[in-house]
């Protein structure tokens, strides 16, 4: 790959990647253990678990969802939905399984979980949480939050939430992560201790860098455009899947009055709601487009802040030049008021020339700086977007022919009541 070359104000060049590793692939999920001697350790909170915590496999659930009623922030009565989260260690000592922890959380704190991942792991394709309200639906299911098939499509996406991060290489190794499995008191305080939401990004600022950048890595914007067509293809192909639901629905339902002959029609309401978690798997990937997105807002807010101080930098530069020549090469301010109250002195001179040295010196370390976490950014981006790829590729093709599985199947169904009513009619 071509290298940087040492102009500053060029966009972001990446590292040459490094061979991508294979996630792990199977349910087992990977999660810090705490080592021995762990209650020696500061309280402070680490982002990352480094030698004071090992890896250790064990098996994530979200195994019941439970209807529940409180008092929220502003004091006022709420119904919520609380998910009970097991983990089970895979080897134990004796040789057998043993339940390791067992909590309840909300969605809010999954949420939570989401938000801090983003900000601490930008470069990262953070998984997408299962959609909040229902989307795509067809007419038969209820799209209310807290209908019990809805709430058991959720449970299942949460799930699948925990299980994504605990097989990324990087994600299962955060402390945050390992805690939301293992405590239920106070974690919300452990987190907000980060500090993450001051390091979050405002989406004014994001929106603002996105129009102004001037040099635009190419790869990020066709990254955007990859991911805004990733959104539109799942998008109509869940509005498709919808419509074809509803009308096999009401052809089903129709033979369904025509007698025993036609009873299969009657196993069709278990037949869509079955078709429901090939579709829930296909939002995963609508919402992965916004991950993707995310990915692309942090750089170009990185290639922004880069040209915002090379220019900058190139400023000061341009104003030292002047004092030490005497000359000045474009309007300003100071130029008038050299002109309405007559020439600084020559010490006045030799201190601002000091200052801008100063300021220059600081602003090439800066630039230097952020050039050194712009290549690392893009490098270790580029690899984790190369693994989501290979994931979505894999995803896809399974659940699109597991789909075209069951369809065939049905339709084989379909076939050989047809022809059990043919015989029946030929006899008649």
């Amino acid at each position: 790959m071509e290298q940087a070359p040492p102009d500053p104000e060029r966009q972001l060049q990446p590292a040459p990647l490094e061979p991508l590793g294979s996630p792990d692939a199977g349910l087992g999920a990977a999660v810090g253990k705490e080592a021995e001697g762990a209650g020696e350790e500061s309280s402070g909170v680490d982002t990352m678990t480094h030698n004071n915590f090992w890896l250790k496999k064990i098996e994530i659930s979200v195994s019941e969802a439970e209807k529940r009623t409180g008092r929220n922030a502003m004091n006022m009565q709420e119904t919520y939905t609380a998910y009970l989260i097991e983990t089970r260690s895979v080897e134990h000592t004796d040789g057998q399984s043993v339940l390791t922890d067992s909590l309840w959380r909300r969605y809010s704190e999954f949420e939570l979980l989401r938000s801090y991942l983003l900000v601490y792991y930008p470069h990262i394709v953070v998984p997408p949480l299962p959609e909040k309200r229902a989307e795509f639906v067809w007419h038969k299911l209820s799209a209310d939050n807290m209908d019990p098939d809805f709430v058991e499509r959720r449970r299942i996406g949460l799930e699948n939430f925990l299980l994504r991060i605990a097989s990324h290489p990087i994600l299962c190794r955060d402390k945050i992560f390992y805690l939301f499995l293992t405590q239920e008191g106070n974690w919300k305080e452990t987190v907000n201790e980060t500090g993450f939401q001051l390091k979050a990004d405002s989406r004014l600022k994001a929106l603002n860098a996105t129009f102004r950048v001037k040099n635009p890595d190419k790869r990020f914007t066709d990254l955007k455009h990859y991911s805004d067509e990733l959104q539109s293809v799942i998008s109509h192909l869940l509005r498709v899947r919808a419509r074809v639901a509803d009308r096999l629905y009401g052809v089903y339902k129709v033979h369904g009055n025509y007698g025993r002959v036609f009873r299969y029609a009657s196993s069709i309401d278990d037949i869509l709601e079955d078709e429901e978690h090939y579709a829930d798997q296909l939002k995963e990937y609508l919402f992965y487009a916004e991950a993707l997105r995310a990915v692309c807002r942090k750089h170009e807010l990185m290639q922004y802040d880069l040209e915002m101080a090379a220019q900058d930098l190139a400023s000061k530069k341009q104003q030292c030049e002047e004092l030490v020549t005497g000359t000045v090469r474009t309007f300003s301010l100071k130029g008038m008021t050299t002109k309405l109250f007559g020439q600084e002195t020559p010490e006045q001179r030799e201190a601002r020339i000091k200052v801008l040295e100063e300021q220059i010196n600081e602003g090439e370390q800066q630039l230097k700086s952020k050039n050194l976490e712009g290549r690392e950014f893009v490098k270790n981006a580029w690899a984790d977007i190369e693994r989501f790829k290979e994931q979505k590729n894999r995803d896809l093709k399974e659940a699109l022919i597991s789909y075209a599985v069951m369809q065939i199947s049905m339709c084989k169904k379909g076939i050989q009541v047809w022809t059990n009513a043919k015989e029946c009619f030929s006899k008649m």
